[in-house]
């Protein structure tokens, strides 16, 4: 095979243009990151494209034919062209996901620009004003799903303070043959449609048989009561089943996708969730990961043997293996309904051993806050508007992927807005001195969640010191040690390598509750859906403090366009800039915004339908 030949077939393999690739070459090296080249000017063309990726042909979304879409490469302070040529028979448009860009070059059809028509080409253009890894998506219709989104790196102005000898992207996805209007219309009709650990009538009146006494079976029936009341199940984490391929750079865990490395390099690993509802536990057996990036900004570096990335959001991570010798990277759901897989070793063809996933989470009344409560006052959901007929609806048939008719809507913010979903009354309301789903205080914000512990002290053990305010807090912490031995990663231990640009105190206080039902499947804003909400309003250069408030009992990862959140969570001015905030069940975050630049901006669960089908809302900045 003459070079060319073989180096063009390494890019594909690397950038995941699997599908029509021979079993032979699954083996094959992952690219480095230092082997593509940065540009200023990217040519992409987004079309319905024929994929095999379980084995059965199915349709999908490709970019440049590729699935996942090509990286771009940029450098910090570039102006970039992107000329997007859209061969689809549906309005689309490209946003870029995390990145600060005119509110015109945002991406989002129907808010910030009209979208891309059929057989037309759009150029975006804008100036980079950051470095680090994000990605790129579809914000139009049901697409993202049908897998039409991409990673980009911005190499930054000055080198970034850690060192690293080779880098590679791990861009962690899922598939499901299924078109993505479909599942919706499943999981519309049917309550749990892909969640078959579910409870059945038959299995819960054996569990009152079975009880040993009078106190035991009122147990059961209470507790079942109680999450009928919330129109949630307690096995559901994730929406999703048996019918979903997780995949790492685009690859099925049999094809091994493997990061070469020799003994005593250090690698930067970088991380990106693209999957539509799927979040993950990321972990190296045997190989402690250092994370040194938090959605593409720099942070203190953290010491931890795993950590969890929500959907939309990216981690950088050091590692240094010192042995000849092959390591898993292993990327279970949280659900534990399956894991993507990748290796890193030192010569291809070698593997190590996939540490077993462990039992399949539930939900209890104690992570909702609620362990030994009365449940008299829960709230009453009965009045909300029935939604399940949503995929007959214009612009929701179960069409193929890439011809779902959603043309004049605001991407997903459309799709929100035309489902005609009502929430009635609020999922959680005060009830004279209860309140149905108690949540916790801001500074437990992520308490109860496996990882995502409650500060005690600040991370770095200088913050508070005389004289240490403006220390960039570069010695490395190191993630306290959990009952099961491993060292995760704590949202409360993220602290920003460089003070936050604005320390002011917040001018006011936005309230977001996160509200929804699940038994019905749809979700919201402060229970109401996008068409019957006003935007909120900010002001160009106003501070202003989110607290997002958890109401039901599924995580979900909110994304703000447009700014940079800034996490409240113990570090002062240098609490970690983040683009997507994962919010648990039954807890509050807070983090606070300083928005420069104006326009409607979209903000929203980057669980892909929820946005889809109500977990929307828009964001004035005047």
């Amino acid at each position: 095979m003459d070079e060319l030949k073989r180096r063009s077939l390494q890019s594909l393999l690397g950038l995941g243009a699997l599908g029509a690739l021979p079993a032979a070459w699954a083996q094959l090296r992952a690219v480095e990151i230092g082997a593509v080249p940065v540009n200023r000017a990217y040519d992409l063309t987004v079309a319905e494209t024929a994929l095999n990726i379980t084995g059965k042909p199915a349709m999908g979304i490709t970019i440049n034919g590729t699935m996942p879409g090509p990286v771009l490469r940029f450098r910090e302070g570039d102006e970039v062209v992107i000329r997007v040529t859209n061969q689809l028979r549906e309005i689309t448009g490209i946003h870029w996901h995390g990145l600060l860009v005119p509110n015109s070059q945002d991406g989002v059809p129907g808010v910030t620009f009209p979208g891309i028509q059929p057989g037309e080409t759009f150029t975006y253009r804008f100036k980079l004003r950051q470095s680090g890894t994000y990605w790129y998506h579809s914000h139009a219709a049901l697409q993202e799903a049908a897998g039409y989104f991409a990673p980009i790196i911005i190499d930054p102005i000055k080198p970034d303070p850690f060192k690293y000898d080779r880098e590679y992207l791990v861009m962690l996805s899922d598939w499901n043959d299924t078109p993505p209007p479909q599942v919706l219309a499943n999981l519309k009709k049917v309550d749990g449609y892909y969640n078959y650990r579910r409870i059945t009538t038959p299995q819960f009146l054996a569990q009152l048989r079975n009880a040993p006494d009078k106190k035991a079976r009122e147990a059961i029936w209470n507790e079942r009561m109680e999450w009928a009341k919330m129109r949630m199940d307690p096995t559901d984490f994730s929406d999703g089943g048996d019918e979903w391929t997780f995949l790492m750079a685009g690859k099925k865990p049999a094809e091994n996708w493997t990061a070469l490395f020799k003994p005593g390099e250090r690698v930067r690993l970088r991380f990106i969730n693209a999957s539509p509802m799927n979040m993950f536990d990321v972990r190296i057996p045997g190989l402690p990961m250092t994370v040194v990036q938090a959605d593409g900004q720099n942070v203190s570096p953290v010491e931890v043997d795993e950590f969890r990335i929500g959907n939309g959001e990216t981690y950088d991570v050091i590692v240094q293996p010192r042995e000849a010798k092959a390591y898993s990277i292993f990327v279970p759901t949280i659900a534990r309904i399956g894991y993507a897989l990748g290796t890193l070793a030192p010569e291809l063809g070698m593997s190590a051993p996939v540490p077993d996933m462990g039992p399949k989470p539930v939900r209890t009344m104690d992570d909702m806050g609620m362990a030994g409560m009365d449940m008299s006052g829960a709230a009453d959901t009965s009045g909300a508007a029935d939604a399940s007929g949503m995929a007959g609806m214009p612009g929701m048939e179960a069409k193929p992927a890439a011809s779902t008719a959603m043309t004049g809507m605001a991407g997903m913010a459309g799709m929100a807005g035309m489902a005609g979903m009502d929430m009635g009354k609020p999922a959680a309301k005060a009830t004279g001195g209860s309140m149905a789903m108690p949540l916790k205080p801001a500074d437990k914000a992520m308490a109860d969640m496996p990882g995502m512990a409650a500060p005690g002290k600040p991370a770095d053990s200088m913050a508070g010191m005389p004289g240490m305010a403006d220390a960039s807090g570069s010695a490395l912490i190191v993630a306290p040690v959990d009952a099961d031995g491993l060292r995760r990663l704590k949202y409360t231990l993220l602290r920003a390598a460089t003070r936050n640009a604005d320390n002011r105190a917040p001018e006011r206080e936005l309230l977001v509750r996160l509200t929804g039902d699940m038994t019905r499947y749809f979700w919201s804003i402060n229970g109401k859906k996008l068409s019957d909400a006003k935007p909120f309003k900010m002001g160009l250069g106003e501070r202003v403090r989110i607290k997002m408030v958890n109401e039901t009992m599924m995580e979900h990862p909110m994304h703000l366009h447009g700014v940079f959140m800034e996490l409240v969570n113990g570090n002062g001015a240098f609490g970690p800039r983040k683009h997507t905030i994962i919010v648990p069940p039954a807890q509050t975050v807070e983090l606070d915004v300083t928005y420069e630049d104006e326009g409607t901006w979209a903000f929203h669960c980057h669980l892909f339908y929820h946005a889809a089908t109500g977990m929307f809302r828009l964001v004035e900045v005047a």
